[in-house]
């Protein structure tokens, strides 16, 4: 159980709220898909092509299957598709700075914690929306309510970025962390990664796309190992049967029977095992690290975990100051559209995405004014741009082909129906079923409002 982050209580507790559930329809659920370093939301969801030269940049758009949306041309799967999703182009926020934009989309508010830490998360920051929506729903499995993958947002200097933990909420309410990717330390999706113009490119072969996803904490403790160590366990025991006539170590035994037969489960074991999946559902989502962490977080989401925040990229994958161009379309926009196309196709075809909500979203958009920074990049980008971005949602009862809120002729600020990080956060716990008058406490019992905004409109 350790090994999965569980109490002996809380294996019994789920495997018999699973047994009590295993009748009833399946409960709603979201996957936040989140783009670390900043999308550019004119290069993608949001393109001006009426704009001027040093506005628009070199991308053409392309009509979508919803006519009057136009998209970037180096999204051409997600074109077809649109039926399924729809834009908001008008989410905003007061920073330009990564550290306090992490905190601002992540745990859904406009307030930073105090004190604030920009090298990690400390135990005064606000909770994440994952923390929270684990906090107030219950998982429709033995596994945890809220997860994140395939590791955690760390920057160049190794600054674990704040967003990601319960913070006053207490440890308890943590996210399940699941370090699927191996850890290269390149960006975008491996293997084909890259490093920006100014940096020094690593050889690939050194580092593995993706490594063991089964469910462990301890270096070495495999399935197997645990076989071992299991039957040791009962060889010990047979000596100790006597004990048996004690209430207190039935109980035990009970719980560790539980646990034992969890984290032996073929089914759970499956489901971590992407590499194992259809050569065909790989080849679908894209055998990339893009691919494998949203194919994994539909297992998780099909194996009741509620809520799934699924990191594509390492650190700032997305933050393209320098080299946009050629990083957009060539490392970052065909694996991002691809893997995320074969989400929602798998959604659907599985009964899925009626009751599963999923968000692509940043921690802000990008400049305006591209310009270039020539004594770090060789070629072009674009700034931090905390004023707006573009968020697609699709899925859990979301209406496809509509858009919400709009920008100004050159992208810069919302124009129309400007929305926050709490308009957004409130969307996700709506779509999760917590009331509106719900409040999370922190380790000192005081509550906090979990809704501070409405949720966004016209999506529903």
């Amino acid at each position: 159980m350790g090994l999965l982050g569980l109490s002996l209580a809380d294996v019994s507790e789920f495997a018999a709220q699973a047994k009590s559930q295993g009748s009833q329809t399946r409960s709603s659920a979201v996957l936040l898909v989140y783009l670390p370093g900043g999308l550019s939301h004119i290069d993608s969801f949001d393109p001006k092509p009426d704009a001027p030269s040093n506005t628009r940049g070199e991308f053409q758009t392309i009509t979508t299957k919803t006519p009057e949306i136009q998209i970037c041309e180096h999204l051409p799967q997600l074109a077809a598709r649109s039926d399924r999703w729809s834009l908001v182009r008008s989410l905003g926020h007061p920073t330009n700075d990564h550290t306090e934009a992490h905190h601002y989309v992540l745990c859904g508010k406009l307030e930073l914690p105090t004190p604030f830490s920009r090298v990690q998360p400390i135990a005064t920051d606000f909770p994440s929306m994952a923390a929270i929506a684990g906090s107030k729903v219950k998982s429709g499995s033995p596994l945890p309510a809220a997860a994140m993958l395939p590791r955690r947002l760390i920057n160049v200097a190794k600054q674990v970025r704040g967003g990601q933990t319960a913070g006053r909420m207490g440890e308890r309410y943590d996210p399940w962390l699941l370090p699927a990717a191996a850890q290269c330390n390149q960006y975008g999706s491996c293997p084909d990664c890259f490093m920006f113009s100014n940096m020094e490119t690593q050889e690939h072969a050194l580092f593995p796309i993706w490594q063991s996803a089964h469910p462990q904490l301890l270096s070495g403790v495999t399935i197997d190992r645990l076989d071992r160590r299991r039957d040791l366990l009962l060889e010990l025991e047979s000596e100790r049967r006597h004990l048996d006539r004690f209430a207190g170590v039935q109980s035990l035994n009970r719980h560790r029977s539980n646990a034992l037969s969890l984290l032996t489960s073929r089914k759970v074991r499956d489901a971590f095992d992407v590499q194992a999946a259809d050569p065909r559902v790989r080849d679908r989502y894209g055998r990339d690290l893009f691919g494998m962490t949203l194919l994994l977080s539909k297992r998780l989401i099909e194996n009741g975990v509620r809520m799934v925040q699924a990191h594509l990229g390492r650190g700032v994958s997305w933050d393209t100051h320098g080299d946009n161009f050629p990083l957009l379309k060539d490392k970052l926009l065909p694996p991002f559209d691809r893997a995320l196309s074969a989400l929602l196709d798998d959604l659907d075809e599985s009964g899925m995405l009626e009751t599963t909500l999923v968000v692509v979203c940043s921690e802000f958009g990008r400049t305006p004014k591209i310009f270039r920074l020539e004594q770090h990049y060789k070629l072009p980008g674009r700034d931090h741009w905390g004023a707006a971005q573009s968020v697609l949602l699709a899925g859990g009862g979301v209406r496809g082909g509509r858009v919400v809120g709009k920008t100004d002729r050159i992208g810069a600020y919302p124009t129309d129906q400007p929305l926050t990080p709490q308009h957004l956060a409130a969307t996700i716990y709506e779509t999760l079923g917590i009331p509106r008058n719900a409040h999370w406490r922190d380790v000192d019992d005081r509550p906090y409002r979990v809704f501070e905004a409405d949720p966004i409109p016209g999506l529903i």
